[in-house]
């Protein structure tokens, strides 16, 4: 078994990569000597002094025989011959790299000197660089945060992988790996064609005396597209004939994508030019997100976020309320499926809803906006939907991800969605069962976790039998399903659930019946578009609700609230409670109920939360247990199934924090008390939880004193204008950040 050493490095080629590559490792001390050789001795004499490297190599057969790794950073096209020089030199022991970004050329220049393959011999390629070149322009800075891509060949030793890549970490790279092809082929597209287009721009422009006033007057984005035209010409030279079967292919694939272009110019196609420009827009943010696994909200993760609430005097006022998030997802959902242009109003902007949104964009379908509040979707029918080029990210959003589920089981091409950590770790079994149980092919990680997996299958059925399920999202995911299916879907639910999905099928003209029960899917339904306007959402109102209600002399009015039946659960708890809650103004909008909402102070009373309503107020349950915590007397609620208390986190989190708060609560398996009583001030934390940081910035108040409530940067997805909102009628909140 062979062991490689990286104590003594020579580095072939003295420029700005193998230059500041050498550099950076005497700087930080990673090795014990490097040496330097260069065809150009000025090159070399420039390094010694500048301390790059430690010694010039003027005996090369010397170098070579006595290093431990050799860095091959000489311009693609030699680097052939540069091999066939040192190969009599290597030991079996010794490392040998590169740093050319181009891979192919230089393993099939290997495999013709070497029989064997060295076992040392991995090639790698440096993502970093600038216009400069030399080693006087060296950095040992190059390579800090900037990827380095390592290819190892069948025959490269993994020990030696590993000592390369230790080294490349040592001066500050992210280094991955790839194979060579794959190497070839991505930076054909991301690296090579971009320059070559900069060049050809120039080029282009240059050749007419009368486009000087372009160069002049050019704006910021020309001068930053082109800046790469600047690059060394001899060496992109190389790179074009070094990688040039991926090159042409990438040239092609651009080339079509320009006839299109032009041919939507040329016609006046309006609807494929915003397609275009939609796309890449959202695309260039969308990948952004996937590699860092980041938010779709902008700037909402990269400080720790406390909210700061000072004991308030009054509420009064109003407060606009963003749209509802289960009626945003699904509007967007049935309008890309429907045929025609769909105009929807109130549009929540929030992670999950925006999640769903960017998903259906990746499937082909040309969505404009959101821009406050407003979407327009180009629906493409039942049938129009395009296979993704890649896994479908969801973030945090599993309503995405199990409505989805449902549309994308009945597609005739294969589809992955995954997410973020924290829904990776959530069971889709639930949904996946009785999608399989009519026909659909579906795999998951261990336990039913993401990402899942959705092959292609001739038809689905409407499973002959009566599904039975416990949840809208999962119900939500069967209808959309039986969409495709030529046969009846019928669906029972153990309990009642919300019924946005229903109401919203019926406004795109989807016949659906409720007989005995049961839920009833007519096949062969067509979807046709229209015009939505989202209503308030209940479950972001129902904060104000209780902050209104227990402030002394408020009165706070709340316009256009979605007051669907199965949503309602709190207002009705609250009004037992004696809660002064009016409905005005009910009407029906867009298939849903809605209401303009008026809070007047009162007096609450402790109760006993009827079964009837608590499953249906259980998104609501933060708040409700601020009203509870400071209402008269003693509020129960009794689950009547063992351990339904234990393991839901919300509300273990919420009663830790009203406990500290000063509150008598008791928090059993299946049963909660709470004792009305003074919340105090002082410091919480919300666990990162956004219903339970806004329920508490209601404590606060409500509270004595001054509260700072820790873990608040999820209310930023969940309802953005949350602080706002509440300022604006009077609570005295303040986000801080860091």
């Amino acid at each position: 078994m062979l062991r490689f050493s990286t104590r003594r490095v020579l580095v072939i080629g003295l420029g700005l990569i193998g230059g500041s590559f050498a550099r950076a490792l005497r700087a930080r001390s990673l090795v014990d000597e490097v040496l330097g050789y260069d065809r150009n001795r000025g090159e070399c004499e420039l390094g010694l002094s500048l301390g790059v490297i430690d010694r010039i190599a003027d005996d090369l057969e010397a170098a070579v025989s006595g290093a431990d790794l050799i860095v091959l950073a000489v311009p693609v096209k030699v680097m052939e011959q540069v091999l066939s020089e040192i190969k009599p030199w290597l030991r079996p022991q010794t490392l040998i790299t590169d740093v050319g970004s181009t891979k192919g050329n230089l393993v099939d220049a290997a495999r013709r000197l070497f029989d064997p393959m060295p076992p040392g011999f991995v090639p790698g390629h440096p993502i970093a660089g600038t216009e400069k070149s030399g080693v006087g322009a060296s950095d040992e800075e190059l390579f800090v945060r900037r990827k380095l891509i390592l290819t190892p060949l069948p025959e490269s030793d993994p020990g030696a992988t590993l000592a390369i890549a230790r080294l490349w970490q040592g001066v500050g790279s992210e280094v991955l790996q790839m194979e060579v092809k794959r190497h070839d082929e991505v930076l054909a597209a991301t690296s090579h064609l971009p320059h070559l287009l900069a060049f050809s721009l120039v080029d282009t422009l240059a050749h007419e005396a009368e486009n000087t006033d372009i160069f002049r007057y050019a704006a910021g984005g020309f001068r930053d597209f082109t800046r790469i035209a600047a690059s060394d010409p001899s060496m992109w030279h190389d790179i074009c004939f070094a990688n040039r079967d991926q090159l042409l292919t990438q040239i092609d694939r651009f080339t079509e994508g320009v006839a299109k272009l032009r041919e939507a110019i040329a016609r006046g196609d309006s609807q494929s030019l915003l397609g275009i420009f939609t796309r890449a827009k959202s695309a260039r943010e969308h990948f952004s997100r996937i590699l860092a696994r980041s938010a779709y909200s902008p700037d909402l993760h990269n400080h720790p976020v406390t909210f700061r609430v000072r004991p308030g005097s009054g509420i009064k006022g109003q407060a606009d309320l963003p749209g509802d998030r289960s009626i945003s997802h699904r509007a967007v959902m049935l309008a890309a499926l429907a045929e025609g242009v769909t105009d929807i109003e109130g549009f929540l902007e929030g992670e999950d809803s925006l999640a769903t949104l960017q998903a259906f964009r990746d499937l082909g379908v040309v969505i404009e906006g959101p821009h406050q509040g407003l979407v327009r979707v180009y629906g493409v029918g039942l049938h129009g939907l395009q296979p993704p080029v890649g896994p479908i990210y969801l973030g945090s959003s599993g309503t995405s991800m199990r409505l989805l589920c449902g549309v994308l089981a009945a597609q005739p091409f294969a589809t992955e969605l995954y997410g973020d950590e924290a829904l990776s770790q959530v069971s889709m079994s639930a949904l996946v069962e009785p999608l399989r149980q009519m026909g659909a092919q579906i795999e998951t990680a261990a336990g039913g976790c993401p990402p899942l997996k959705i092959t292609p299958v001739e038809s689905l059925a409407g499973a002959g039998k009566v599904l039975r399920v416990a949840s809208a999202q999962v119900k939500s995911a069967l209808l959309l399903a039986g969409l495709y299916t030529q046969s009846q879907t019928v669906i029972e639910q153990v309990k009642p659930t919300r019924d946005h999905t229903e109401r919203m099928l019926s406004r795109f003209g989807c016949e659906l019946r409720e007989q005995a029960g049961q839920l009833q899917m007519v096949p062969g339904a067509r979807l046709t578009a229209t015009r939505l306007r989202v209503p308030g959402d209940l479950s972001a109102a129902a904060f104000f609700i209780v902050a209104a209600s227990l402030t002394p002399g408020a009165e706070l009015l709340l316009e256009h609230v979605g007051i669907n039946p199965t949503r309602i659960g709190l207002l009705s708890i609250l009004q037992q409670m004696g809660a002064e809650i009016e409905l005005l103004n009910v009407r029906d909008d867009c298939a849903e109920p809605v209401a303009d909402i008026r809070v007047r102070a009162a007096v609450l009373k402790g109760i006993e939360i009827p079964a009837e309503w608590q499953s249906l107020a259980l998104d609501e349950c933060p708040a409700l247990l601020v009203a509870a915590a400071c209402a008269e007397g003693v509020t129960t609620l009794d689950a009547h199934v063992e351990g339904a208390f234990a393991t839901n986190r919300r509300l273990n989190l919420m009663s830790d924090a009203l406990q500290q708060l000063g509150i008598d609560l008791r928090l059993e398996a299946s049963r909660l008390i709470v004792k009305g009583g003074q919340l105090h001030g002082g410091r919480v934390s919300s666990g990162g939880d956004p219903r339970v940081a806004m329920a508490l910035a209601v404590a606060g108040h409500l509270a004595s004193e001054e509260l700072d409530i820790e873990q608040c940067a999820s209310v930023a997805l969940f309802c953005p204008e949350f602080v706002d909102q509440a300022r604006r009628i009077g609570i005295a909140l303040y986000k801080e950040e860091g």
